[in-house]
């Protein structure tokens, strides 16, 4: 490593990074990142962290190997395993032809502030890559409880986290919400209420994507109850949209929707890929914005530097430098960082996976309950369902009708019960 070829533009260096981060801190700014909303920065002085759920238990989100199993720990006790925080970074080349596109403005009496634009480009592309990498694990991390970097899109170590969202707060719906007809997106939304209300877990805020927001506005249900709000009698009843939702939602549920329509874009080897970090079909129930913190850690070179290197730090945890190479003749800008979105209290966090339903075809009358596309016996439903749900009412004389409308409503804890009580009718 050499000096940077040009240290007299360093001046303007910490100028662009400087405006850069109040931008992205700035929440009135277009472009601000929802991880800055959701999560509170917090140092790890060892390089570790851990996350901390509904009860008060410390329980570890591991980093592990792609082919790892996932160690098991329990919930019902204090465990004091850590992970360790991953680091993050990207590098670029200034070749020799842009610098000779430099060299030309330079002749030419260009201001310096127009070249510095040009010469520290690629440290602006190497900061935001950084919030772009965080912004895709944290919205991750919030629709599905895990973060999956996979070798696929990254270049580097694939890593694995699982921050333990519990079974009990995770449902599925009474019919795919992608079919307008049939759906009751706002019966779904309330059983899900009700549960947390009865763990005494208040919600204020529902998180999607745009599509499932559309098939949601588009139900039948949710437009006649709209229709019924604002008294429109007629029959051609419009979708409504966000706005109008929300006033429905906040005088109806005390809730709101916010919209998660969020790409960011991948490089490997040269191929740029769009990733949706937000999983598809996933509503996510939460008490306030606040879900977690971004743990970050000092990076050993932060404390060992290179005194040919220029360096630049920002936002507590990322660190920008720039350096000159002879062979190959380039000016090089990296970025790096010790830092990982942690959601917390994730016993008070509940999903919606908005396609998951039984929508097998059932006979009635006969001694059969048809399950994802295997048949069983009748009297083996009513057994999963009491194993389920102690407090169920319904017997082999109900209908099947009713047994798939109380089946589709259980938790994935509950449906695990249930489904392990089914026998295959002969």
């Amino acid at each position: 490593m050499e000096k940077s070829l040009f240290a007299k533009y360093i001046a303007y260096l910490k100028g662009f990074v400087g405006t850069i981060t109040k931008k992205v801190n700035d929440s009135t700014s277009e472009a601000t990142y929802s991880f800055k909303d959701g999560l509170t920065k917090k140092l790890s002085a060892d390089g570790n962290w851990s996350s901390l759920n509904f009860d008060g238990t410390r329980v570890t989100a591991d980093v592990v190997s792609l082919d790892s199993p996932l160690p098991l720990k329990r919930r019902d006790k204090i465990t004091s395993a850590s992970g360790e925080i991953p680091k993050v970074g990207m590098k670029m080349a200034l070749n020799e032809k842009t610098m000779r596109e430099i060299d030309n403005l330079v002749s030419r009496g260009t201001a310096d502030a127009e070249i510095a634009f040009l010469v520290y480009d690629d440290a602006t592309r190497c900061l935001t890559g950084i919030y772009e990498e965080i912004e895709a694990q944290y919205l991750q991390a919030l629709s599905t409880g895990q973060i999956l970097v996979d070798d696929t899109t990254n270049v580097g170590t694939g890593i694995r986290v699982d921050f333990g969202y519990l079974p009990g707060n995770s449902f599925g719906v009474t019919a795919p919400w992608s079919d307008p007809t049939t759906s009751k997106p706002l019966d779904d939304i309330s059983t899900v209420l009700t549960a947390a209300s009865l763990a005494g877990n208040p919600i204020t805020l529902l998180k999607m994507d745009p599509v499932t927001f559309n098939q949601f506005a588009a139900s039948t249900q949710v437009k006649e109850k709209y229709a019924f709000t604002v008294g429109f009698s007629g029959s051609n009843v419009q979708s409504p949209n966000l706005a109008q939702v929300n006033v429905m939602l906040l005088a109806e549920y005390r809730l709101q929707i916010k919209l998660v329509d969020r790409v960011v874009k991948n490089e490997r080897d040269g191929v740029r890929t769009n990733q949706r970090p937000w999983a598809t079909n996933k509503v996510i129930f939460l008490a306030a914005e606040k879900v977690g913190k971004l743990v970050y850690s000092t990076l050993a070179e932060a404390t060992r530097q290179n005194k040919a290197v220029t360096y630049v730090f920002t936002d507590d945890y990322i660190m920008l430098k720039t350096w000159h190479s002879p062979e190959p003749f380039a000016e090089w800008t990296s970025s790096q960082a010790l830092v990982i979105p942690v959601i917390e209290n994730t016993g008070g966090i509940y999903s919606l996976n908005t396609e998951e339903a039984n929508t097998s075809t059932q006979t009635e009358g006969d001694a059969v309950f048809n399950y994802k596309g295997a048949a069983y016996t009748k009297a083996s439903a009513i057994a999963g369902l009491n194993a389920a749900n102690p407090q169920n009412t319904l017997t082999v004389s109900s209908t099947d009708a009713n047994i798939n409308k109380a089946v589709n409503k259980l938790n994935d804890e509950q449906e695990a019960l249930f489904v392990a009580a089914l026998v295959v009718a002969p």
